[in-house]
């Protein structure tokens, strides 16, 4: 064996190659990073909306809007149908309650004639309303229609028929003079035929007068012929004869 030829020399303790463990790292490292990946894209998969389940949604979402919206609608309309309905109704007990306060004044007026208790009057005149009638337009100064209704009554004969005519004549002033206007005047024809009546205990008698533009009514007068007895005279104020019209504004 030769001895001068060369040996191989032994590396001294601690002097190995470090290559190795470092590869041996980057191996784990690499590892590590594509389970991270992994697990990221897994939970992605998992946790990421569909694109075909949020379109659905959507569309979902898009109906309950438009189902909400259209209740909303359904009970607006409800609402207000339900309160035109309150209010015809309102308005329906007001105008039954006035039908049954005027039957009432009716039977408390039959009663007063009629009835057992009742006190023994001859003709007169229980009451007179007047309302306003409609004027046509016109370029001048147009008369003013009114109709009258005058209620008479009598009880002092019973069974008897009381039989007659009915006429009215009007105080008021114009232009700060009095004037008094009779029943032609107020009819404005001449030789105005006057009204007819016949009653056993009461009537209403009605009709229409004309007053003249301009002229501010004060007192009425409604006169009573009957047949075979004297005339019968009662005046009512302009006021109380329109009374009804206020109470029923």
């Amino acid at each position: 064996m030769n001895d001068d030829a060369p040996q191989a020399q032994a590396s001294p303790p601690g002097t190995e190659p470090q290559h190795h463990g470092h590869g041996l790292a980057y191996t784990v490292i690499a590892v590590f990073l594509a389970a991270l990946a992994f697990g990221g894209w897994g939970l992605w998969t998992v946790l990421a909306p569909d694109p075909d389940d949020a379109a659905t949604r959507l569309e979902t979402q898009r109906e309950r809007i438009g189902a909400l919206e259209q209740q909303v609608a359904n009970l607006t309309r409800s609402d207000q149908v339900s309160r035109e309905a309150n209010n015809a109704l309102q308005s329906t007990l007001a105008e039954r309650d006035e039908q049954i306060a005027g039957l009432r004044a009716d039977v408390a007026f039959y009663e007063r004639f009629v009835g057992a208790t009742a006190q023994r009057r001859g003709l007169s005149v229980h009451e007179l309303r007047l309302e306003p009638q409609p004027t046509p337009p016109a370029a001048g100064p147009m008369p003013q229609a009114w109709h009258f209704t005058a209620t008479l009554t009598q009880n002092l004969s019973r069974g008897a028929i009381s039989q007659g005519e009915l006429t009215l004549s009007l105080e008021g002033s114009r232009d700060g003079r009095l004037q008094q206007l009779d029943w032609n005047s107020l009819r404005q024809q001449p030789e105005a035929p006057a009204i007819a009546y016949s009653f056993k205990y009461f009537q209403q008698v009605e009709g229409d007068i004309l007053l003249p533009p301009g002229l501010q009514p004060v007192r009425l007068v409604v006169r009573l012929v009957p047949r075979g007895g004297k005339a019968v005279e009662r005046a009512f104020t302009w006021g109380e004869a329109t009374a009804a019209l206020g109470r029923a504004r």
